[in-house]
């Protein structure tokens, strides 16, 4: 997919304008650092207790188990850990070129109990929710359930205004101001995941900083494991 054209079918052109030269150059970039960059990979991690009835973490409290990625993603085969030591190896990018706080890449897969879900893959920064159901209902109150079902970017560069404004929003970390949330796109124009850009501090995602995170956006897809469905 053309910078221009994830920038249109996002819903991104309108906000930040045509910053497809800028994104082409972080993407060449990024690109030729993935020819040979791998990074160790991350199979099992830690995630917060989740609330009652699971609609929200609960900051600063680990969940007894780690969340494991074998069962989603069909075992530790050769391919997957190809994939996901390519896409560990995209956020490690991110986080030396971006300055963000937190980050996180999440594929639209089915579970094994067949429900449908947005499931990291690859992040860096504090522990976090493992899966988003991807429904309507989960959609309410979570930016990235709705990325993933709209396939239109949201970007908060203030939270505290979101919130004043009415917003919805599911807190994983209390310390988080910005957010941007993006989608992920196959070739076909299928939704196939997002990216999940998180900072401290606030107004942090200028045209400039977005076009290195749609520069991201249109590398990963590239490197998602292959989807299995679970009957």
């Amino acid at each position: 997919m053309q910078a221009f054209d994830y920038l249109q079918r996002s819903g991104l052109l309108d906000q930040y304008g045509d910053v497809s030269i800028d994104i082409e150059r972080h993407r060449l970039a990024l690109n030729d650092y993935l020819q040979t960059a791998t990074c160790k990979v991350q199979w099992q991690f830690p995630v917060p207790e989740l609330g009652e009835g699971g609609t929200c973490s609960l900051f600063g409290q680990l969940a007894a188990e780690p969340y494991s990625l074998l069962p989603i993603l069909g075992g530790q085969t050769p391919a997957n850990q190809l994939a996901l030591s390519k896409l560990s190896a995209i956020a490690s990018y991110y986080q030396q070129h971006s300055g963000q706080d937190w980050f996180g890449i999440y594929q639209a897969r089915s579970n094994p109990d067949g429900e449908p879900v947005l499931v990291k893959l690859a992040y860096y920064g504090a522990a976090s929710r493992a899966e988003f159901p991807l429904n309507s209902e989960f959609a309410k109150i979570s930016n990235n359930s709705t990325v993933g079902l709209s396939g239109k970017a949201r970007v908060i560069n203030s939270v505290a205004d979101y919130l004043a404004a009415g917003g919805e929003y599911y807190t994983c970390d209390p310390k988080v101001q910005a957010e941007a949330c993006l989608p992920l796109f196959e070739q076909s124009g299928k939704i196939a995941g997002i990216v999940d850009a998180e900072h401290f501090q606030q107004a942090i995602f200028t045209p400039a900083a977005m076009a290195l995170l749609v520069a991201v956006c249109l590398a990963v897809p590239d490197y998602l494991p292959q989807v299995s469905y679970h009957k």
